[in-house]
């Protein structure tokens, strides 16, 4: 759809001028929707259903009027009919669909009227069809593609971190806090996004909660104990007497729920709050933004500004395509009819290895990882094509392993965020791959992992993590922190980094990464980027440097 946004509003107007007098919805409805997406400049046919069936919350069978997968559903009634009671029907329909489906926007009209529900933000609006030309900004969500639309995820990731934080000042309320509660914050979001993301029988986690603890709360921390202890012990290794909604959960693997941690006392509220998070579809969430979130989470003062952090995700890829991705884009487009060498390519790709020496949350190496996945999609997708189909794709599985990523990071919780960020970014692409392909490689248990070092880049030997030989690219996004701000422990770092050469001690702690950097990939042909702030590039700083 390409038309401008004047003709769309003339369109409109024409729209509402042919449809006032309309009144019986089994005559003229589905003409109505037709017609009221060709003035947005889409067929309707090719983007949503009539009568979709739906189970709703009584267990009743009904039909949707108009159902369009992730994005709205439509209910219409005759003129004169209770447009709050077809909202009511909406939203047990809405909830009788599965989460993936769950579309953002309900829409309820009467010919005269039309009724808007944004699920997400909770905002509504009514508006009589002759106002509806006036009006057509307030359905943009319908005429662009909100998905791409910066403002609106941003909304989702506030709305997705402001839950977990309630979560969080909830335990902390309570006296359960520190790295004990970070660790135990982590483990229910993997549950959240596992049922979520079919790594988990959907809705298991929640079903397990409502039907399995008490409504007061007082049983929850125990029956949560017993889960991550179960997804810590592989199937055929359980014991035979454990319920059967047990049964159901899958073996995690990793190191996620190997450690014991000490039972959380729920109240009413806190699990009142749990499953509360259990009803947003974590789906929504790129295990990109995971690290941000946790720390707004876990850092109050951080709170007043949650959403900055979120647009970083360009900063991270205007560094990594200049690095290596445009680079590959090009070379899969010259060669994207030849399949010997596209296969070529394909394998090339499974063989580069990354290393962030800062790595934080993990965002570069995360997005590094889901960006070469895109790619080999594409790749794959062009061999197929060569071959008209026939070749089955389960010949050409992912070449790109978890395990060809490294990183280091001081503290010991970031470092695990990004251990399951980067797990979770793995599904993701697995799914993406089911949808292109029909083929998925199951997620649980866990086998390969990105290798994060909990420790002072500075002073360990990279050489030791991953050989200079094997390495391909180096990104990242070091601490920035100036000459003044350095504690001993930073200072130190600089007198080991530059052995006390002349003037580094008007530096930034920055620096230190790029001197390390620098003999580290002599004679190799590893290429570097790094973001950082414009200072060491000004002043005195460039000479010493």
């Amino acid at each position: 759809m390409s038309l401008e946004l004047q003709e769309i509003i003339k369109k409109a107007t024409i729209f509402s001028n042919d449809w006032i007098g309309a009144t019986k919805e089994n005559a003229e409805a589905q003409t109505f929707w037709n017609e009221f997406f060709a003035v947005f400049g889409l067929d309707r046919k090719k983007i949503a259903e009539f009568e979709k069936s739906v189970k709703k919350i009584n267990h009743n069978n009904g039909r949707i009027d108009l159902f369009w997968k992730g994005k709205l559903i439509a209910e219409h009634k005759s003129k004169g009919e209770d447009l709050a009671e077809a909202k009511n029907q909406l939203n047990e329909y809405w909830v009788g669909l599965n989460k993936n489906d769950r579309p953002r926007f309900l829409i309820v009209s009467d010919f005269a009227n039309i009724f808007v529900h944004d699920t997400d933000t909770h905002d509504e609006f009514k508006i009589k069809l002759k106002e509806f030309s006036a009006n057509i900004h307030k359905f943009s969500f319908i005429y662009s593609d909100y998905k791409s639309d910066w403002s609106n995820e941003e909304k989702v990731n506030i709305r997705a971190t402001k839950l977990m934080a309630d979560l969080h000042d909830a335990f902390k309320a309570s006296g359960y806090k520190g790295e004990n509660l970070e660790k135990y914050l982590m483990r229910i979001l993997f549950c959240l996004f596992a049922e979520d993301t079919n790594i988990f029988q959907q809705g298991l986690f929640q079903s397990y909660l409502i039907e399995h603890t008490q409504e007061d709360g007082s049983d929850v921390g125990s029956q949560l104990n017993t889960l991550f202890e179960i997804l810590n012990i592989p199937e055929h290794k359980r014991q035979k007497n454990i319920s059967d909604i047990l049964k159901k959960f899958n073996y995690v693997n990793g190191s996620l729920y190997a450690e014991n941690l000490p039972i959380a006392h729920f109240s009413k509220k806190q699990r009142a709050i749990l499953l509360e998070c259990c009803k947003f579809n974590w789906n929504e969430i790129s295990p990109v933004i995971f690290g941000s979130m946790f720390q707004y989470v876990v850092d109050e003062k951080k709170r007043e500004n949650v959403g900055a952090h979120y647009t970083s995700e360009k900063n991270i890829l205007k560094a990594i395509n200049g690095l290596f991705l445009d680079e590959l884009h090009q070379e899969f487009d010259k060669v994207k009819y030849d399949e010997k060498k596209l296969s070529a390519l394909h394998i090339k790709i499974g063989k580069l290895k990354f290393f962030d020496p800062a790595c934080g949350c993990g965002n570069f190496l995360i997005i590094a990882y889901r960006q070469l996945r895109i790619l080999e999609i594409e790749i794959l997708k062009q061999i197929q094509s060569l071959n008209k189909g026939q070749i089955a794709i389960r010949n050409f599985l992912s070449s790109i392993h978890l395990d060809s990523f490294y990183g280091i990071e001081h503290e010991d919780f970031p470092a695990k965020v990004a251990e399951t960020a980067m797990w979770l970014m793995e599904h993701k692409m697995n799914l993406k791959m089911l949808d292109v392909f029909g083929e998925n490689v199951p997620t649980l248990p866990l086998k390969k992992t990105a290798t994060i070092i909990h420790g002072n880049a500075l002073r360990i030997e990279w050489n030791d993590i991953i050989s200079k030989r094997d390495l391909s690219y180096i990104i990242g996004n070091p601490p920035f922190i100036s000459k003044q701000d350095r504690n001993n422990e930073q200072k130190k770092d600089m007198d080991i980094i530059f052995k006390n050469s002349n003037g580094a001690g008007t530096l930034d702690y920055v620096c230190a990464w790029y001197i390390k950097t620098s003999d580290y990939i002599k004679d190799t042909n590893i290429k570097v980027a790094f973001v950082s702030t414009n200072s060491i590039t000004q002043g005195e700083q460039i000479g010493v440097l």
